[in-house]
């Protein structure tokens, strides 16, 4: 797994959106048993935060120590570094798997046979991200021109599984059918140049060019956006149960 984000893990902490309330409600419904969830890829801990309020104990994992070290921390949380595709959990011990933006990142076979191996009989896998925001007119042309045309090029190959929703990841599970969910939040300016500061294309381009591209666009995202407004992000969203 790459890891992309130990380096600058603050502002990913504070920058980067969280999940509704209707996700965590779709998934709490689904498990037959609230005992212990394993959230893989876990970065700064928000969705194991979230998990942590309606599980008995969650598990969080990690391979980047910068991030963990800026972790939601509750008592019934725990944190460790571990890969997601070879961790020391024991077979059938979990009643529940979440990969929040991050999926994307795994060598998909090795992880969905440890998540096999993991998950009780009927337990369920969920695996989320958002894609790309939207705003208002003038500010998504901004944005597209700057992701398309001025990092494009800075990418990873694997953005192109957020950029496929999702659907061509490997999914070995019992798929279960979800709802649309959409995050729909109010932003100022900075919140949102903050955001783009934590793309992984951004900072691949300011490594090579010494210069951040963010600073390209911020007077014409400054004049689009204006001092405060919406953003909304389209969630993607698989979720399946282990009926093996």
């Amino acid at each position: 797994m790459k890891d992309l984000f130990s380096s600058h893990s603050k502002d990913y902490s504070r920058y980067r959106p969280g999940y509704p309330a209707e996700l965590y409600n779709f998934l709490r419904k689904l498990c037959r048993e609230r005992n212990r969830a394993w959230d893989c890829g876990t970065g700064n801990g928000q969705v194991a935060g979230e998990l942590a309020t309606f599980f008995e104990q969650v598990y969080a994992t990690d391979i980047s120590i910068s991030q963990l070290s800026q972790a939601v921390q509750k008592e019934n949380i725990h944190y460790t570094k571990q890969a997601a595709e070879n961790t020391i959990f024991p077979d059938a011990h979990f009643d529940l798997v979440t990969v929040g933006q991050a999926v994307h990142w795994f060598d998909f076979e090795k992880f969905n046979a440890e998540v096999k191996r993991v998950l009780k009989k009927d337990a369920v896998i969920g695996i989320f991200g958002y894609a790309l925001f939207r705003s208002n007119a003038e500010t998504d042309e901004i944005i597209r021109q700057f992701y398309n045309n001025i990092i494009g090029s800075f990418w990873a190959p694997e953005r192109r599984f957020l950029e496929e929703n999702y659907r061509t990841i490997p999914f070995p599970f019992q798929e279960i059918e979800v709802p649309e969910i959409k995050m729909k939040q109010k932003w100022s300016f900075e919140r949102l140049i903050g955001y783009l500061n934590t793309w992984s294309a951004v900072k691949a381009y300011e490594k090579e060019h010494k210069q951040n591209p963010v600073e390209l666009v911020r007077a014409q995202l400054r004049e689009g956006f204006g001092e405060v407004g919406e953003v909304e992000f389209p969630i993607l969203l698989r979720v399946g149960r282990n009926s093996d």
